[in-house]
Formats: structure tokens, sequence, C-alpha cells
């Protein structure tokens, strides 16, 4: 069962109920803006800009946004970073009631929105450590992701009930207004918690600075490191050529008739991970764990082109859980490698070059999978980029083979904390 001792920190307890709350928020987002999106246009390929308009900022940003969290109080940070956000918020709401109508105001918003979460993202993972004790902070971690992988699965259908309940045009004004009151809950939650400033280091240690200077240092460290950089590499793989997510609001209307049915498709993936976090307790005796991640993604592969190929709803969803249980395994062991490899001067850094990947991944894959679906079908992107990210991750796996040779170093009990 889930370890909740972490809930008995106040301050961490308030900061999980307000990410808790935002993520289930900015779920009825990220199902309206596409629908918004394909009802103005029709056209999957302007539904795939929307990754390329969040992807952009989040590559700037992101970098610069966790060299800032090494530096600057990460309250304040995120303050200011949760403000941009909310008020992005409140313009997507605006232009729906207004009725603009305008692709190139979707796209800008988006735009911004990314500005706020790449910001937001290295500083607010940062804080979990400052605010628990050492001891707790995987069961912070595993509750933080459980609840956000909650949100995944129980926002998109809440946004699906939404759509099918209300017209579009109101359905998504209807969401982007939920997501707002929710994210004011976050808000509340940063404002509750302690100043958080920059650890002192020692004088002839590394100075962490907001620049550059800062981000490159980061960026050296990273590339010493061929394990970390091979498993960013297979994630972009799964993600840029294996995600349909761009896909789900053409394929729910014409496969299924629309209305809830897009709700379902954003959500499936998501149940996947939550079932298979509920069943991950033999994750953790995995010694192989370069294989093991090389299979998952394999395996994450696999299931998403089966799933194009499926004309029923509920094998459609199905498929679709498989592979979110593949991407949970691939996220807990990318995230324990990164830990292992990233020391605490570094990690607002480091944390920021993997928000970088992690979230800029599925927005290329939007841009892929919209523009492949112009150019071809909507099947052919589907089914096709699936298989071609399983064959990919194979072939980067035995063409350098640090990934799939990588197994961790127990750590000595009198180097624990370092």
């Amino acid at each position: 069962m889930i370890d909740t001792s972490p809930l008995r920190v106040t301050t961490f307890r308030r900061m999980w109920i307000g990410n808790g709350a935002s993520f289930f928020g900015f779920q009825f987002t990220a199902v309206a803006v596409p629908v918004q999106m394909f009802a103005i246009t029709h056209s999957p390929f302007w539904v795939g800009l929307l990754g390329v308009a969040g992807l952009i900022p989040l590559l700037i940003f992101g970098l610069w946004g966790g060299a800032v969290a090494d530096v600057v109080d990460r309250r304040r940070l995120l303050l200011a970073s949760s403000a941009l956000t909310w008020v992005v918020t409140l313009g997507l709401l605006a232009q729906a009631a207004v009725g603009a109508r305008s692709p190139y105001l979707l796209l800008a918003l988006t735009a911004v929105q990314s500005i706020g979460f790449a910001i937001s993202s290295p500083a607010r993972q940062s804080i979990i450590p400052r605010i628990v004790p050492t001891a707790m902070v995987p069961a912070a971690n595993t509750l933080n992701y459980t609840t956000t992988t909650a949100g995944g699965v129980l926002g998109p259908l809440a946004a699906g009930v939404i759509m099918g309940v209300w017209s579009t045009g109101t359905g998504v004004e209807v969401a982007y207004a939920v997501d707002a009151l929710l994210f004011t809950v976050t808000f509340w939650a940063t404002w509750r918690l302690p100043p958080i400033p920059p650890i002192e280091h020692d004088d002839s240690g590394e100075k962490p600075t907001a620049g550059l200077r800062g981000i490159v240092t980061g960026l050296k460290f990273l590339v010493t490191q061929p394990v970390l950089l091979l498993s960013f590499g297979i994630d972009l793989i799964a993600m840029v050529f294996a995600m349909p997510r761009a896909l789900f609001p053409a394929v729910a209307e014409e496969r299924f008739g629309g209305g809830s049915a897009v709700g379902w498709l954003f959500s499936a993936i998501a149940i996947g991970s939550v079932l298979g976090g509920l069943t991950s307790g033999w994750i953790s005796r995995i010694r192989r764990q370069g294989i093991a991640l090389v299979v998952a993604v394999v395996g994450w592969g696999v299931a998403i082109a089966l799933s194009g190929l499926a004309d029923q709803l509920w094998l459609m969803i199905v498929l679709l859980a498989v592979a979110g249980a593949a991407d949970l395994v691939s996220a807990v062991y990318r995230q324990t490698i990164m830990q292992t490899f990233a020391p605490d001067r570094l990690r607002g850094r480091l944390q920021g070059v993997f928000t970088v990947v992690v979230a800029g991944g599925p927005r290329l894959g939007d841009l892929r999978a919209g523009a492949t679906a112009d150019l071809t079908s909507v099947g052919a992107s589907w089914v096709g980029g699936g298989f071609l990210a399983a064959a990919l991750a194979v072939v980067l796996a035995f063409a350098f083979p640090a990934l799939i040779r990588y197994r961790p170093v127990p750590e000595p009990a009198d180097n624990a904390g370092r």
C-alpha cells in the first residue's frame, strides 16, 4: 500500500493538495484546447501545432527555470510562475466566452502557459526535499506522482462528460472555468509555503548562477553521464514517435461519434498508469533497470500501435491503458536514474533538463502525429508511429549498450544523504 507518512508534514500536505487540484484542473484545459482548435480548424495539423507552441518556450524557459531554482527563493519563483499560469487560464476562458475562434490566439496562449509551466516545474520538484525529511522523499514523490496520474484519469473523463453534455463552445468555456477555479487552491498552497532560499555552498565549491554559465555547468555534467543521456534519448523516441494525443479529437469524432469518447481517449493512458502504479511493488526489486527501461518503451510502442488498429472504443481504451502501464514503468526508472546521477547543487538544473525532455517529447509527438496524419491518414500516423518507436528503442539499446548494461550501485550506509 502507498506510504502516506509525508502527509503528516503540514507544509507538504498543503502543497500536495494544491498540486493535486492544479493538475486535475489542468486536465480540463488539456482537453478543451485541442478540442476547440479542432472545432475551429478541422485539421489534426493545427492540433499538432499546439505541441510546437508549447515546446519552444519549454526548451528555453525549462533550462533557465532550473538554473533560477538553484539561485533564488523557490517559493517566490513558484508564486510568480503560478500567477502567470493562472492569468493564461483566465485568458483562455475569456477568448472562449467572447467567441474569438482564432487558432493563432490559442497558439499564443498555449505558448505563454508553457512558459509558466517550464519555470514552475523545476522549482516545484526541487522544493520537496526541503520540506520533508530525507527518509520521506521517495514516499512524497510517490504520493505526488500517484495524485497527478489519478488527475490524468479523472480530469479528462470529467472534461469528456462536459463536452458530451454541452456543445463544444459551451463545453470549452466550462472546462476553462473549472481549471481557473481549481488553480486558486494551488496558489493558496504555494502562498502558505515557508521561504525556501538557496542552501549556502562552501566557498570552494561551484556557486550556482541563474545565467548562461549556470545552465552550461549543468549541461556539462549531463554530457558526462551516458546512461542519463540514453535514458533521456529513449524517452524522446517513445514520445515523439508514439504519442497519439493530437489524433484523439479526430478519432473520437470519426470513429466514435464524438461526445464523451474524447474524454475516454485522453484518460486511457493515465488509467493504465494508475493501475500500473497500484501493482508496482516489483519495480524496486529489478536490478537490470536499463533493460527494464528498454522493455517498457518497446511495450509502450507496440501497445500504442495495436490500439490504433482498434475499431471498438473499449478495446482502444484497454490497449492505451496497457501502454500507460508501460509508461509508468519507464517513468519510474528514468526518474530513479536521474536522481542517482544528480548532486544536490545541480538538482534544479538537471530537473530543468528533465522537465524539457519529459514535457517536450509529447509536444514534439503532437506535431509529428498531426503532420503525419495530414500527409497520410490518422491511422497510418498512429499505428506507424507506435511500431517505429518500438523499433528505434531496440536499435538505440544495442547501438549504445551502456543503457542495457546499467545496474544501480548500492550506496554505502555511511555515504547516505551525500
